[in-house]
């Protein structure tokens, strides 16, 4: 904390002062409740969550009242207090076979076991302003049913059938904990597929849409795009099996893209890969993108140059909370070094008008 100047320390408690007061807004209005923004923000909490890497949207919501609605500082926030937690162990990975679907959609096949489901989505919606929310009257209740979600397939597994997309390699190898230990390079698509589902959404997205507009090569199709709930088990080593902790909402997207294969493989589609926490399609679907491009290497393709197929360019500057920390520095004081800079060049200067006298004296 900068606090060199005189009085520094008072006018930081004023300016913490007034950001409070700020925050509050018009006493007029009521004041915001956490509750209200879990539920009716749910879009935001989620991304705050999938961002800071903390599944809990109570803890999300009130970041977000605390941020006042900037999502970059709620992240901040949140993962601010996750390095406060203590750790018990580590959860069995989810099996995402077993969800139960609240949206499921393919842009590959038209009929499929367990059919589309559009679900909650904005897809068909006219953007168009609805004032009647202005109103603040009651949404009427959605259509429901009561026959509970069943697990469907993959949809994958109808071109695993024809051994027409590539098989995932199995490794049992524990993944590094991104949280835990800092980015190394060369980094492996474990330790990519970790920080691409923590990484800025608009950051993700450019890179994505990029490798959609020729930057890598790579056309895509949504295989699959699945948002539901998924339990989270723990092996309890003092029981020797694993029990049910929880039920977290995940979206997962399975690219399909083309590949002509090799002199070892035969042409078939090859997957991009996305999974983040909450209902974040349009984050999952980038994350897969990118995900393909990163894999040219592994899988014998070319390096066109494109940004997105660089792993370090891609990941060291995926991070909103690493790039807003580098970025907002400059804000600060920096006197002495501006003071240096700002000394060379006022020499500078009188060395150029020295040799421009002399030139015109001779």
């Amino acid at each position: 904390m900068y606090v060199a100047v005189k009085g520094g320390e008072r006018a930081i408690d004023n300016a913490h002062a007034w950001l409070a007061e700020e925050r509050r807004g018009d006493r007029e209005v009521a004041e915001l409740e956490v509750a209200q923004i879990r539920e009716q923000m749910s879009l935001a909490v989620h991304r705050v969550m999938a961002e800071g890497s903390l599944y809990d949207p109570d803890l999300a919501a009130l970041a977000i009242k605390q941020a006042r609605g900037d999502l970059i500082e709620a992240v901040f926030l949140i993962r601010a207090y996750r390095t406060t937690l203590p750790r018990f162990g580590a959860s069995e990975p989810i099996d995402t076979a077993d969800m139960a679907c609240d949206r499921r959609i393919s842009a590959t096949f038209k009929d499929l076991p367990g059919g589309q489901v559009l679900g909650p989505t904005f897809d068909y919606t006219h953007r168009l302003l609805d004032f009647k929310l202005a109103a603040e009257g009651e949404v009427p209740p959605a259509p429901s049913t009561d026959a509970p979600a069943e697990p469907v397939p993959h949809v994958t597994g109808f071109l695993n059938r024809e051994g027409l997309i590539e098989e995932a390699p199995a490794d049992d190898t524990p993944p590094p904990d991104l949280t835990r230990e800092p980015l190394e390079f060369p980094a492996d698509r474990a330790l990519r597929l970790q920080a691409l589902a923590r990484a800025d959404e608009g950051f993700t997205l450019g890179m994505a849409y990029s490798t959609q507009r020729g930057y890598a090569r790579n056309h895509a199709f949504v295989g699959e795009l699945r948002i539901g709930a998924v339990t989270v088990e723990m092996e309890i080593p003092e029981l020797g099996f694993a029990i049910e902790i929880g039920e977290i909402t995940v979206t997962e997207c399975e690219s399909v893209n083309q590949f002509k294969g090799s002199k070892t493989e035969p042409p078939q589609f090859t997957r991009g890969y996305g999974l983040v926490f909450g209902q974040s399609e349009r984050k999952a679907i980038s994350m897969a993108l990118v995900d393909r491009a990163l894999r040219w290497e592994e899988l014998g393709e070319d390096n066109v140059g494109a940004p997105a197929q660089d792993t370090e360019f891609v990941l060291a500057h995926a991070d909103n909370i690493q790039a807003t920390g580098f970025l907002e520095h400059i804000k600060l004081p920096h006197y002495v070094d501006f003071q240096s800079e700002l000394e060379l060049v006022r020499k500078l200067r009188r060395e150029a008008g020295a040799s421009d006298m002399k030139e015109a004296a001779e």
